[in-house]
């Protein structure tokens, strides 16, 4: 009886799979894609090569998704992904939809069961990386973030047994080593830093107060053992440390490009701070309107982030009238949503801050710190730094162009490539040139 009970279960799962799957096949053909698919590899083929090339491949999809109506349809290996560069159907999805794909669980390596979010004010340590560009952490940090982005593009090194048996394995393992040694190495400092000042500050001035870091407060606050507090302050870190950093490094590069845009940031940052040395504050920040248009525009054209994956884990009916069905994964082409030219207009593809002095046709149609329930926590700190830094920078010098660059070069669009976030493959070179 067991065994026909089993033989009868797995009848039954065989022909709940075909139905699922033809579902799936279905959908495809309602949304094609309009790129060759190879027999097992499906698209993936196309993601071979460089970092650069990877990121033509999201462009040159993104595009092809635009004028399929934003929706598009991608096979890599035997799943499929809908890619989507429409704000309605990305609104929809991005409520309902919360569920990360598989392919974000290589982050887990890392991170393991770290859960928070936060900005980059994490360990409360001086990491002084530009004193020393070959800061050990940051080194393993870029080393296995370019790992990672290459194994999420390339489905035959998803498995768990094979990728283990390269040698991209053992690179990815030992920077994993070295920043958790970092981590929880500055987690016991930190505790006995903690009970240090709490004996002196309780013998002092018990009212003392002085800021924390976010590892304080997880200190302070929670049971978790130190192995816990360093996968929450590496998915932090990996959250953060270079989202702001590179917003900020893309806005100063385009406005080197620009120097009649940069020329209107000095005006406003004149207006706004005047002629004296002060530090800028946060009552100074909504006031600079227009270097936040400027912020905005260039994370339109150059969002950090250019894709975030989604699982469809429920039938989700779409306000075209297209229902994802339960088992396909969704790309959301932010770089390709942002130059949609039915909500951005003709000149989509061209640096106009002043785009965003008016109202937008749809809160959806710009998301570069994603959107709905699992949109980044820190967006509106993120915004307040780069701000911050960037008044800081320009009430003191220029950015130019680097020297001897080519003013056609000047004119085209960046090149840039993906390494889990979007970055200039040139490294965002300029020239600052002192203003006094």
């Amino acid at each position: 009886m067991f065994w026909l009970l089993l033989i009868v279960a797995c009848l039954v799962w065989v022909v709940y799979n075909k139905l699922e799957n033809r579902k799936i096949v279905e959908l495809s053909r309602k949304l094609p894609g309009d790129l060759t698919s190879w027999p097992i590899l499906g698209h993936a083929y196309m993601l071979r090569g460089s970092d650069e090339d990877q990121m033509k491949v999201f462009q040159k999809s993104g595009r092809l998704t635009i004028n399929r109506g934003g929706l598009a349809s991608y096979w890599v290996a035997n799943r499929l992904y809908i890619m989507v560069a429409d704000p309605l159907a990305a609104e929809v999805i991005l409520k309902n939809c919360l569920d990360k794909d598989h392919v974000m669980k290589f982050l887990q390596f890392l991170v393991g069961n770290g859960s928070i979010y936060a900005p980059e004010t994490t360990l409360g340590v001086q990491m002084r990386a530009q004193l020393g560009p070959n800061q050990a952490f940051l080194d393993a940090l870029e080393e296995f973030m370019q790992l990672l982005a290459t194994r999420m593009v390339q489905p035959w090194l998803y498995a768990d047994c094979v990728y283990s048996l390269l040698p991209q394995y053992r690179r990815a393992d030992k920077c994993r080593r070295l920043m958790y040694e970092f981590v929880e190495q500055v987690i016991k400092t930190k505790r006995m830093e903690m009970e240090q000042r709490a004996k002196t500050n309780s013998r002092q001035n018990p009212e003392v107060f002085s800021p924390q870091s976010f590892l304080e407060m997880l200190l302070e606050s929670t049971q978790l053992t130190d192995h816990e507090l360093a996968e929450e302050a590496l998915v932090t870190t990996v959250a953060g440390t270079d989202t702001s950093a590179v917003a900020a490094s893309f806005t100063v590069l385009m406005l080197s490009r620009h120097p009649e845009v940069q020329a209107r940031v000095y005006e406003e940052l004149c207006e706004v701070l005047g002629d004296s040395n002060r530090d800028v504050t946060a009552e100074d920040l909504p006031r600079l309107k227009y270097l936040e248009a400027v912020i905005k525009e260039t994370l339109r054209l150059y969002p950090p982030v250019p894709i975030i994956v989604r699982s469809v884990e429920q039938d989700t009916d779409l306000p075209s009238g297209l229902t994802l069905v339960k088992g396909v994964g969704v790309v959301i082409n932010i770089w390709a949503t942002h130059r949609n030219p039915r909500y951005w207009g003709s000149d989509a593809d061209l640096f106009r801050p002043e785009r965003f002095l008016e109202p937008l046709m749809h809160p959806a149609q710009f998301m570069p710190f994603s959107y709905g329930l699992r949109n980044c926590l820190g967006y509106q700190y993120a915004m307040m730094s780069i701000k911050t830094v960037l008044a800081s920078l320009f009430r003191k010098y220029r950015a130019l162009p680097p020297e001897g660059a080519d003013q056609t070069t000047l004119k085209k669009p960046l090149r840039v490539k993906f390494d889990i976030m979007m970055k200039d493959v040139h490294k965002f070179q300029i020239q600052l040139e002192s203003r006094f």
